[in-house]
């Protein structure tokens, strides 16, 4: 069966809500290694890996450089320059906070990724939402992908023209540089033929709208939509709760 755009974006809203409300190690660890796996399994792994790197790696360094070195609550010191300390408590703290940010960032990327952003767009139009609105979101979802594509188009432009970028992450980092200008003039060259292409669709327009594209729904999907986001409120109202009740 397959799923519901809004099954998908329930999931992985819910999935980001919920790990990061409960803020527990284990589940943080097997959200990342369940999005990493139907990543692999739905081939868009490689595609995910440069967004996946470009966003978790500044933060997750940035988390062990401020936790890991400044961790006021530390005792157990395992390094010491002036007033910083690297304490087994603050390296524990920044871990679970880089696997807990981890797990909503592989979820939300995942849903992205693959959701289908023709089905999106239409199922949100056919519940009364604005066709601007929709696109809007729809655009948003896919604004990595898009990126990441287009980067890749760029190299491999440029390879051909006789740029030499080096293997590994280092290499693609100092060639990234030479691609920055054409990736935002080509972004921002099609924004405005977006713009244009929408505004003669009438996307502007407020009258009724129909769609030539019908996306398939079941009572099944709109009952699991409502348990998840009824279990995100649910893991947000007990993470509120949580202090009151300690401090009670």
């Amino acid at each position: 069966m397959r799923l519901h755009p809004l099954t998908s974006l329930a999931a992985a809203g819910s999935a980001a809500v919920i790990t990061t409300a409960a803020a527990s190690w284990p589940l943080s660890v097997t959200v990342i290694a369940a999005a990493a796996g139907l990543s692999v399994a739905g081939g868009v792994a490689r595609r995910m890996l440069p967004a996946v790197a470009v966003i978790l790696v500044p933060v997750v360094l940035s988390l062990l450089a401020l936790h890991g070195l400044f961790f006021p609550e530390g005792t157990t010191v395992l390094a010491q320059w002036g007033p910083a300390r690297v304490t087994v408590e603050g390296l524990h703290f920044a871990l679970e906070r880089a696997a807990q940010l981890s797990a909503a960032v592989l979820v939300l990327l995942l849903c992205s990724f693959t959701i289908s952003i023709p089905d999106l767009v239409a199922a949100l139009s056919s519940r009364g939402v604005h066709a601007r609105f929709a696109f809007v979101l729809a655009s948003t979802l896919t604004l990595l992908p898009a990126i990441s594509s287009r980067v890749g188009r760029i190299r491999q432009a440029q390879e051909a023209r006789g740029l030499v970028i080096r293997p590994g992450i280092i290499g693609r980092a100092g060639a990234f540089r030479w691609q920055a200008v054409p990736l935002v003039l080509s972004l921002v060259e099609e924004a405005g033929t977006r713009a244009a292409a929408l505004q003669a669709r009438g996307f502007g327009s407020t009258g009724h709208r129909t769609s030539y594209r019908a996306v398939q729904d079941s009572p099944v999907q709109r009952w699991v939509r409502l348990v998840l986001v009824v279990a995100a409120v649910a893991a947000i109202a007990a993470r509120l709760w949580q202090p009151t009740a300690g401090a009670s």
